[in-house]
């Protein structure tokens, strides 16, 4: 056999072996991607079952059997975070819903943030319970559960506290800083011009005036008193008659039981366990996505970088 017929018998094996292994790559593949698709199938099979056997509601995953629902309520209350209304009420919504809740349990742990975000919250707790009379919502006091935070507690059938927790605060504030003098001696001109007599409500660089301030405070003990009748609505004959407990003090766990704040002590497992009788907690609290994270965490990179530099007054 002479050289060219060789290379050519060469040429032939080798193009029938690429061939071969082309085709052993395309049946892999084809083989790979079959089985993607059939996990795909299955896992969407498996939600359908899911939804319909009810574990799965609002994007959370659900059980079959009783169980008492956990919202968590941690930090200030103000609208633009997660303890806004919207987001603690949408919570509690689903919890109520839920064919197998039994008990509601919210787990307060805040030191109090915006009457009117407070104020809604308290008002669908009160609406929910008379919507779903068979399922009792308690609060489980952490740390501290004062102010707005207590505005919300009000609403629930029962306070369970911790003997070193803090409770109360039945009161409401309005502060700020007087810098009169301050821009003069610095050899600043204020320049405020305002149309209305009272536009320039409390500026921190004039002198306080009398009638600003009688304004003010009236509109502190009109909010003060709306706080007063929420607590009353909401405790009941279970407040102890002392003046005190609307003076914006806060108690210890279990001075609050004694006054009526509170009704006695225990956690969340205790409360699940031996008062709703259904020890598997659920959680409802609402938690932020991927994008609300990387938003938060992006603003506080900038923020960090802007602080280096600049001063901000809260």
């Amino acid at each position: 056999m002479n050289e060219p017929e060789v290379k050519k018998e060469d040429w032939e094996r080798n193009l029938l072996e690429n061939l071969a292994l082309a085709a052993l790559r395309e049946q892999r593949r084809t083989r790979t991607w079959g089985i993607f698709f059939k996990m795909l199938t299955f896992l969407y099979l498996f939600l359908l079952l899911f939804f319909a056997l009810g574990w799965i509601e609002d994007g959370k995953v659900r059980i079959s059997e009783k169980h008492s629902a956990l919202i968590d309520l941690r930090g200030v209350i103000v609208a633009d975070g997660n303890n806004s209304a919207d987001k603690i009420n949408a919570s509690l919504q689903s919890a109520f819903r839920d064919k197998n809740t039994k008990g509601v349990i919210l787990r307060i742990n805040s030191p109090g943030g915006s009457p009117v975000q407070a104020g809604y919250i308290n008002d669908e707790i009160r609406r929910l319970r008379v919507k779903y009379p068979d399922i009792p919502l308690y609060v489980v006091v952490g740390d501290i559960c004062a102010s707005g935070g207590y505005y919300v507690a009000a609403a629930a059938d029962r306070i369970f506290v911790d003997k070193a927790s803090l409770v109360g605060s039945i009161g409401v504030l309005m502060d700020g800083f007087g810098f009169t003098g301050t821009l003069e001696k610095l050899g600043v001109e204020r320049r405020l011009l305002t149309a209305g007599e009272n536009k320039g409500f409390l500026d921190p660089f004039t002198p306080l005036d009398p009638t600003q301030k009688a304004h003010a405070t009236s509109l502190l003990r009109e909010i003060h008193e709306q706080f007063i009748q929420v607590v009353k609505l909401g405790r009941g004959e279970r407040l102890k008659n002392t003046p005190e407990i609307f003076s914006g003090i806060v108690w210890t766990g279990q001075k609050s039981i004694d006054l009526g704040l509170a009704d006695e002590m225990g956690n969340a497992e205790y409360v699940a366990r031996e008062i709703i009788e259904a020890e598997t907690l659920v959680d409802f609290t609402p938690h932020e996505g991927l994008s609300d994270l990387f938003t938060k965490r992006f603003s506080q990179i900038i923020l960090g970088i802007l602080s280096e530099n600049v001063w901000t007054f809260r």
